[in-house]
């Protein structure tokens, strides 16, 4: 599946030929460098390996350098693997938002915003105030009973209940192209993708 790393740059909102206003997201989406190129006969696969956003030198590895050194690039930040890409590349070469096509629909994939440790109803969506649910009688946000006395005796495995939240993989399917400026490397998809501002994320197409 094709594709290009980008970070995501903000959300703002455009006129479409009809005067309704869309929500959407601007993403700088490359230009990406071929960084390796996976094989069948070496690695048992094929894939494109890209790399994007330069990293200072100094904080590199030696490793890490001559592995782009190869490629003829500086480091980089952020490093992907993307299996069938569509067209064929060689090491060194330059990807850039030009891929994508304006009306097409892409999937994002990023990680989400932390919220850090919150109860039922903000993690699970429990009833809380009003609709007492989940047998919670005098409080308003608690979760209510979590298992039986006798039997089983225990809580089972997997019981929705106050923690983490946030910080996960989401991907988002079949957001819809709106704009693409070749020459500010900004892509414009209605709807909102995961992950804050300035943050990276992978376009599928």
């Amino acid at each position: 599946m094709s594709g290009l790393i980008g970070r995501k740059i903000g959300m703002t909102s455009i006129f479409d030929e009809n005067g309704k206003n869309i929500p959407c997201t601007v993403i700088e989406a490359g230009p990406c460098v071929v960084t390796q190129v996976r094989t069948k006969g070496v690695d048992g696969y094929e894939a494109l390996q890209l790399g994007f956003d330069d990293k200072n030198e100094k904080h590199s590895t030696k490793a890490a350098l001559g592995h782009f050194k190869k490629a003829g690039t500086v480091a980089k930040k952020k490093v992907v693997e993307f299996q069938n890409f569509a067209t064929e590349q060689k090491l060194g070469d330059l990807i850039d938002v030009s891929m994508f096509v304006e009306g097409e629909f892409v999937d994002v994939q990023g990680v989400s915003k932390g919220k850090g440790f919150q109860g039922v109803v903000k993690r699970h969506g429990f009833g809380g105030v009003g609709q007492a649910t989940h047998g919670q009688h005098n409080r308003l946000r608690a979760p209510g009973s979590v298992g039986a006395s006798s039997y089983p005796s225990r809580v089972f495995k997997g019981m929705r209940m106050a923690g983490r939240m946030g910080g996960e993989n989401v991907n988002v399917q079949n957001l819809r192209v709106l704009k693409v400026v070749t020459e500010k490397n900004l892509l414009v998809i209605k709807g909102c993708v995961p992950g804050c501002n300035n943050s990276y994320v992978i376009i599928h197409k």
